[in-house]
């Protein structure tokens, strides 16, 4: 593996502050569902909302982490030029440089 170039780098960079950000609140609603319906509409006792809350955290943890590995799994893709399902993109976006030759 080559030497990354500072916009490579740049690039990397802003997509995992992306992922941790889309992340945290996708974590933050993830645990607001599971939560807030069975903790603000029903009179639980204490062990059945320690429960929920486990369950909410649990949630919310493995939404967190799906996310920024959806995220970043997907960047060096899109890197290459290539669309979000693997084919080439004719258009050659997320190349640098022309797409089209000159007339």
């Amino acid at each position: 593996m080559g030497r990354r170039t500072q916009a490579e780098r740049d690039a990397m960079t802003v997509e995992t502050g992306f992922a941790l950000v889309t992340a945290a609140v996708l974590a933050g609603l993830t645990f607001a569902a599971v939560s807030a319906p069975a903790l603000l509409l029903l009179d639980l006792g204490g062990a059945a909302r320690t429960a929920v809350l486990s369950v909410a955290v649990t949630t919310a943890a493995v939404a967190f982490v799906a996310r920024v590995v959806h995220v970043l799994w997907r960047f060096p893709s899109r890197q290459r030029g290539h669309r979000l399902d693997g084919t080439p993109d004719p258009a050659g976006r997320g190349r640098p440089g022309p797409t089209e030759p000159a007339p």
